[in-house]
């Protein structure tokens, strides 16, 4: 079933059922509200602009039927809405924060790379009553450990993952680069013919880090030993580091890559490239093919290819798994299910499928037809290279570290072996302190 397909099925259900009830009841989603504003029973629920608030028309609308279907079910509840901004680790900061003075949300979204932060803190409730054994058995691996406890509380359900891919318009850049040298000449040759020859992400943002993080695990590279110590920028992790830096510097100095990288700090600058025709190639994420397909022209769309992330060598690849999660704050049994609930009857599946997001679940790939494309072979293999961020509490620090870092390199202000000590010695303050 396609997006659209789905979408207009949903609608078509809800307003079956709006039909029977009070004119004042039918348009059960505002920017701040789904359900009754008399309802007796409220959740609130932090969530991120990507789904129900979408400026994608047939993603908003989709996930408006999906939030209309489920509180027509619950019409003793309504849920309280609030945006987190695009400042990833500001707002998961934030949430925490206000968790642990008791002011934080009932239920949020929780990126996958800060759950580690949540759980060492204590603040997620078990969602037990809504999840199966057999349906966390069926997460893979690294998902179930992620979101379970060591008593196998479900404490978040992780309901997408996602990867990053090498976008290239196949008139500009006809094969795939394999390796970092291949990349640098196909930009390089694109740049000479007028157009941006890669793109990435490289303003201060957690996007920048993970998606820069690929040339490091692809040699190897260590962020922390097992118990959580950062390591990063010792031995040979050092030199990997620093190689990685080196990569991405060079694309900017040579001109493969405009200088403007620097400041981009949202996906959907490649999308609005790709649309204007001034962008070869792009490093985004698996979810972009789908927002490609339905922005684009036909014939437009025609010429995009995704292939695995280029390495050092051919046989030296990586890419992050990431997603995101979500959790109940609230030690109320009845708030702590309907979270649950939001997460597994709108998000984890129909949400899914509506976005061509990839699921967490084995059997939610063969359970709807939105992954039957070609592409899904693709991400499937490189996903065979995957690597997510480590559960570890220090992540979020070395993450906002690698940001400044990068920002602080491409910008020709600090040189690579000097930002990296500024920011190993900020990284070790910060882990001395937990």
């Amino acid at each position: 079933m396609s997006r659209l397909t789905l979408a207009a099925t949903l609608a078509i259900t809800v307003s079956a059922a709006a039909l029977s009830m009070p004119a004042s009841a039918q348009d059960l989603v505002t920017r701040t509200l789904v359900g009754l504003p008399d309802a007796p029973n409220t959740l609130t629920f932090r969530l991120t602009a990507f789904d129900l608030y979408s400026s994608d028309d047939a993603t908003r609308e989709g996930f408006e039927a999906l939030f209309t279907d489920f509180i027509l079910a619950r019409p003793d509840w309504k849920i309280e809405t609030q945006l987190q901004t695009a400042s990833i680790g500001q707002e998961q900061a934030r949430i925490l924060q206000q968790t642990l003075a008791g002011r934080g949300p009932d239920c949020a979204m929780i990126d996958s790379s800060q759950l580690a932060l949540f759980k060492e803190n204590g603040v997620l409730q078990p969602m037990n009553a809504v999840f199966s054994d057999e349906e966390v058995a069926d997460l893979f691996p690294y998902v179930r450990d992620a979101v379970t406890n060591e008593d196998g509380d479900v404490l978040a359900w992780w309901w997408f993952t996602d990867l990053r891919v090498l976008y290239r318009d196949t008139s500009v850049v006809p094969d795939a680069p394999e390796t970092w040298e291949e990349l640098k000449a196909a930009a390089l040759t694109a740049a000479d013919a007028g157009k941006e020859g890669i793109l990435f992400n490289g303003g201060r943002w957690e996007g920048t880090a993970f998606d820069w993080l690929a040339n490091f695990w692809a040699q190897g590279g260590r962020l922390v030993e097992d118990e959580g110590v950062p390591v990063f920028a010792e031995g040979e992790n050092r030199e990997k580091f620093l190689a990685a830096v080196a990569y991405v510097q060079d694309l900017v100095e040579s001109g493969a890559a405009p200088q403007r990288v620097s400041s981009i700090v949202n996906y959907d600058a490649f999308n609005a490239a790709a649309a204007a025709g001034t962008a070869a190639m792009f490093i985004g994420g698996n979810w972009q093919y789908g927002q490609l397909r339905n922005t684009l022209p036909e014939e437009d769309f025609a010429n995009w290819a995704v292939s695995e992330l280029p390495g050092p060598t051919a046989d030296q690849r990586a890419t992050g798994t990431g997603g995101w999660t979500i959790a109940s704050l609230s030690d109320d049994p009845e708030k702590a299910a309907i979270c649950g609930e939001i997460a597994k009857e709108i998000y984890a599946g129909p949400g899914n499928a509506l976005q061509g997001l990839l699921p967490t679940s084995a059997a939610l790939y063969e359970q709807y037809d939105a992954y039957e494309g070609p592409e899904f072979e693709l991400f499937a293999e490189a996903l065979q290279n995957g690597v997510s961020r480590p559960g570890a509490a220090i992540y979020p620090e070395i993450s906002n570290q690698i940001q400044i870092l990068l920002g602080d390199v491409l910008s020709g202000s600090s040189t690579p072996e000097a930002a990296l000590d500024a920011a190993a010695e900020a990284v070790q303050g910060a882990f001395e302190r937990l």
